[in-house]
């Protein structure tokens, strides 16, 4: 049995990384604000022995030193999530990105040099390739960001210098980490609150009204099932050669956004429509966005075998069923 740390624990993809570690008989800690996740999405394993859930932020150094003292892995999930709350508020993606990785990095030097060394698997995001107009991306590629008059890079330019940082603390200190770039992760729990596509989507559906698609929805996207990302993790923790890389993590297959939509709507009401409206009114006037955003999985494949085992309309119905049962 391990004793794995999960930071974000509470959010979407936090919340079915707990129930995998659980599952495969580990114990766990969970830290999580709640600024974004919900202490509901770990309500089938609350009650668990082996979970403990702490109500705090990963910004706060003496709680982040109390809950490393046993830990032999750490998941570093908390980070601002959703384009939305990105365009709205560039100060706290920052903040909320750099400072608690930072600090992590140190507590985590301090265990390595007291004999305890800790693993650690960094969540990073599509978004570091910015703008990149390559078709599609590979680890090694160029990190092509907007100006800095336009807040939606922020979070791009920050999860960037988080990586920078667990990087050269690999390099320059011999920490165990690894970095994994999640694309699109869609499924049951994730929702549209913060701007995720597919639930808000599904939630329009549902409501029986029209799907808002922003742009001219030729844009495209690739998505991947949660238990799919979840399973990779967990797999590039337990593969020695994984330590000291970056990985996409995600599917490879894209999809515009106005097909997602349609095949949304196939699957809810044919009888529904499709409303385009522009990102200025969306977002604001300083938003951009990229046309196409698809990963190479070749390292990927070639470190853990990795395939999906879920398909686009698998990742759609499991999102509309969770939506439906919860309400």
């Amino acid at each position: 049995m391990k004793h794995c740390l999960v930071t974000g624990g509470a959010g979407f993809i936090g919340s079915h990384l707990v129930e995998a570690l659980l599952a495969r008989g580990d114990r766990v800690t969970v830290v999580d604000d709640e600024s974004t996740g919900s202490i509901a999405n770990l309500a089938g394993v609350l009650a668990r022995p082996e979970l403990q859930y702490v109500k705090g932020t990963v910004a706060d150094r003496p709680l982040v030193a109390r809950l490393l003292a046993d830990a032999e892995e750490v998941y570093h999930l908390a980070a601002a999530v959703g384009v939305q709350l990105i365009a709205q508020s560039a100060a706290r993606t920052i903040q909320t990105n750099i400072y608690p990785t930072q600090l992590l990095l140190e507590e985590l030097e301090r265990r390595q040099q007291s004999g305890r060394p800790v693993k650690l698997f960094l969540a990073s995001s599509s978004e570091v390739y910015g703008k990149n107009p390559k078709p599609r991306w590979t680890e090694e590629d160029d990190l092509v960001l907007g100006p800095t008059t336009r807040p939606r890079w922020s979070y791009g330019a920050s999860k960037a210098i988080d990586e920078f940082l667990a990087l050269a603390y690999r390099q320059e200190r011999g920490l165990a980490v690894m970095v994994g770039r999640f694309f699109n992760v869609a499924g049951p729990r994730q929702v549209g609150d913060y701007g995720m596509v597919l639930p808000r989507l599904v939630d329009a559906a549902l409501a029986g009204r029209p799907l808002v698609v922003h742009g001219d929805g030729r844009q495209e996207r690739c998505f991947a099932h949660v238990a799919d990302v979840v399973r990779a993790v967990l797999t590039l923790m337990d593969t020695p050669a994984a330590v000291g890389q970056v990985f996409n993590i995600g599917s490879d297959q894209p999809v515009t956004i106005l097909e997602l939509a349609r095949r949304v709507i196939a699957a809810v009401d044919p009888a529904l429509g499709i409303e385009l409206i522009s990102y200025a009114q969306a977002y604001g006037r300083d938003f951009e966005d990229c046309r196409r955003r698809v990963p190479d999985l070749t390292r990927l494949r070639q470190t853990i075998g990795f395939q999906p085992h879920y398909a686009l309309d698998d990742i759609i119905a499991a999102a509309i069923g969770w939506r439906r049962g919860s309400g």
